[in-house]
């Protein structure tokens, strides 16, 4: 029974290696590695090759199952797809291995607890926005449509809104929530 493994980070910045290294010395042929989120599945190419390309009998390895999915619906649809093409799923890390009852509930408990940290991590991340944003130092991403060329180029070149968003290569319906917004005031 051929084993694969899957590696991931979170960031462009983070290192594959250790996931690698470990993963081939935990017998994996073939290691896919990818920089995405884990928080979704959509987005993440080298998991679907994966995922499409395993056949019954054959074993998917991770290092941990948090680099699998980090939301309990994402692993336990990662999970039943595995099951329905008779594939198991193994970390090297944790004590889990989906061909026995006591693997699938540890599986099941670490995914809990994989998305209890994700969300966790999230409130953080909302907490410090508002902190900083009551002390006035963060005040969000910077506007990336210039609003005062989308208004000049109404009224001094008269042109439509599909052209303005040409020229500035912007959304069409951008300019109308510029041009909207100027009717409102």
């Amino acid at each position: 029974m051929p084993t694969y493994g899957y590696a991931r980070v979170s960031t462009l910045d983070q290192d594959l290696t250790l996931q690698q290294t470990a993963l081939k010395a935990a017998g994996c042929s073939v290691v896919r590695a990818e920089k995405a989120s884990g928080t979704r599945r959509d987005g993440r190419t080298e998991l679907q090759v994966l995922l499409d390309f395993l056949q019954p009998g054959d074993v998917l390895m991770v290092t941990r199952i948090d680099r699998l999915a980090r939301s309990m619906k994402d692993l336990q649809d990662i999970v039943h797809e595995l099951k329905a093409k008779g594939v198991s799923l193994k970390a090297t890390e944790q004590p889990i291995d989906t061909g026995n009852a006591a693997g699938k509930a540890f599986l099941d408990m670490l995914g809990v607890f994989a998305e209890f940290e994700t969300n966790l991590r999230r409130e953080r991340q909302l907490e410090g926005i508002k902190a900083a944003k009551a002390k006035g130092i963060y005040q969000g991403r910077k506007p990336s449509i210039d609003v005062a060329e989308v208004r000049r180029l109404k009224e001094e070149e008269k042109l439509g809104a599909a052209a303005i968003a040409r020229r500035l290569g912007i959304g069409r319906a951008s300019v109308y929530r510029v041009l909207g917004a100027v009717r409102r005031s």
